[in-house]
């Protein structure tokens, strides 16, 4: 994925784009077994153009999980950070679970190109922030405020999305909204532990 191409909105080369994506995400559908050239012949292009623009069968693939994993819209206001915060981990949790979201992660572990993986930890990060943001523009924002939001981004990062990132990856099974719950008040707490 280094030396994508990358594409201009509304160009040939993202309707080339769209089309490889939509073939592999229809394809997924169907079977575990793809190749660069029944994806190029399912998008209707050549399997040069495909090597040319992601190098491998896994960069591409990590390419599509990760343009899934893109939210489609901000995490839901709920009136208070600590709740913002259970839905967003929530979400997350079922969404990295779920058939398609584990075959996501797999295809994006298996790339070999590391941004895929700091895509995926950024799309998080900024889901975040944006919470973060939302709750100290608040008229109450004094959840934001007493440690400060960059200071409860980092709290969050390390004590929110590293363990759900791990544990997704390694071991769902034990975690459930008890755990996140635990996660999020003690990156919310105000001094450290």
């Amino acid at each position: 994925m280094t030396d994508k191409v990358m594409a201009r909105p509304g160009g040939r080369s993202a309707r080339i784009q769209q089309a490889v994506h939509e073939a592999v995400r229809r394809l997924q559908a169907q079977s575990d077994s793809l190749s660069v050239p029944l994806v190029a012949r399912t998008a209707g292009v050549t399997p040069s153009t495909i090597y040319r623009r992601w190098g491998t069968l896994n960069e591409l693939l990590a390419d599509v999980a990760l343009a899934r994993l893109r939210p489609d819209a901000v995490p839901k206001d709920t009136g208070t950070l600590r709740q913002d915060l259970v839905l967003f981990a929530s979400h997350y949790l079922e969404e990295m679970t779920s058939v398609p979201g584990r075959q996501m992660l797999r295809d994006i572990m298996a790339s070999s190109d590391p941004t895929g993986r700091e895509r995926c930890y950024r799309y998080a990060r900024e889901c975040l922030e944006h919470i973060v943001e939302r709750a100290a523009s608040r008229s109450r924002p004094e959840e934001v405020l007493e440690m400060g939001p960059e200071r409860l981004l980092e709290r969050l990062t390390d004590r929110l999305l590293a363990p759900l990132f791990y544990r997704v990856i390694y071991d769902a099974r034990g975690v459930g909204e008890a755990q996140l719950e635990t996660w999020i008040d003690e990156a919310l707490a105000a001094r450290d532990a």
